[in-house]
């Protein structure tokens, strides 16, 4: 008999109604019921048995489920207790899969990744990652998961475009800088809303981060950077002069911060978005030397 898959709306249905499992909004919870998305993204992600994956929010399994055929071994953290007696069904025949119930963003991304992985191994994460948490999830994996390679998640399309997004675009913003410092960063797909139960309000797409080696762009002092970048996009509307002035108020004059536009060669009478990436770090190192010097 033909095996048929968590990810079909016959199979899906079924597994709710056994369950009786009523969706909670407060998760971000919508299963993907269409197996050719599930397989496009896993192919876009690169995924074979010398990769190991870190899925968050597997659900009912669709994706998981799908990922223990071409993986090493899947680790899935699932938040909703209600969902641990699902995957134990639904997953039982693959051994390859490890579900824990644990809060992604709390967790201690590397030494989950010692305690479930072999030293050496290609890490990766995949999930269709709740709306909701998007951001938190993908900086806690920049930031912290040193040893994952790679990122491929479904999520809201308008924010993979902000992600994506270049200089002198509406969509660009701190958010773009942050991820491209980290990784290069490309939407490999659109996902419609009709293969997901319930179905969101909105279009949804696939993300693929590769981590750089190195960060885009060299800074003398990181968190600087990041302050520079998010004071700078404050209010999107102002000037870059009156943004970096109603930030640093506490700390410079305003004679001050024209200084040092002049000193990194930037008129600050541009906006923050028209601002390459490199443009942000040679004010930043600006910056740092003028704080050194003083």
């Amino acid at each position: 008999m033909k095996k048929e898959y968590i990810a079909t709306p016959r199979r899906t249905k079924e597994i709710l109604q056994a369950y009786n499992f009523s969706f909670k909004k407060s998760l971000g919870q919508n299963f993907i019921i269409d197996l050719n998305i599930l397989r496009n993204m896993i192919e876009h992600a690169k995924i074979d048995r010398t990769c190991n994956v870190i899925e968050i929010g597997p659900g009912i399994g669709s994706l998981t489920e799908q990922l223990a055929q071409y993986a090493n071994k899947v680790v899935a953290f699932e938040i909703d207790e209600r969902l641990l007696d699902v995957l134990r069904v639904t997953l039982q025949a693959y051994q390859n899969v490890t579900v824990v119930h644990e809060d992604f963003l709390r967790i201690h991304i590397d030494e989950a990744i010692a305690t479930h992985f072999d030293t050496g191994e290609k890490n990766h994460v995949v999930a269709n990652l709740p709306y909701y948490v998007t951001t938190p999830i993908l900086m806690k994996i920049l930031e912290e998961g040193r040893s994952i390679d790679h990122v491929t998640v479904m999520l809201q399309k308008e924010v993979a475009e902000r992600i994506v997004a270049k200089p002198n675009n509406k969509a660009y913003g701190s958010l773009s800088i942050v991820v491209q410092y980290y990784a290069e960063a490309e939407i490999v797909m659109d996902v419609p809303k009709t293969v997901f139960i319930p179905q969101p309000n909105v279009t949804s797409s696939v993300l693929h981060l590769t981590r750089r080696k190195e960060p885009a762009v060299c800074v003398k002092n990181e968190p600087l950077f990041f302050e520079i970048v998010q004071a700078s996009f404050a209010h999107r509307r102002k000037t870059l002069r009156n943004n970096l002035t109603r930030h640093f108020k506490n700390l410079y004059s305003n004679e001050q911060v024209d200084a040092l536009l002049h000193h990194a060669n930037i008129d600050g009478k541009r906006r923050g978005e028209s601002l390459t990436i490199a443009e942000f770090a040679q004010l930043t190192n600006s910056l740092s030397t003028q704080i050194n010097e003083s």
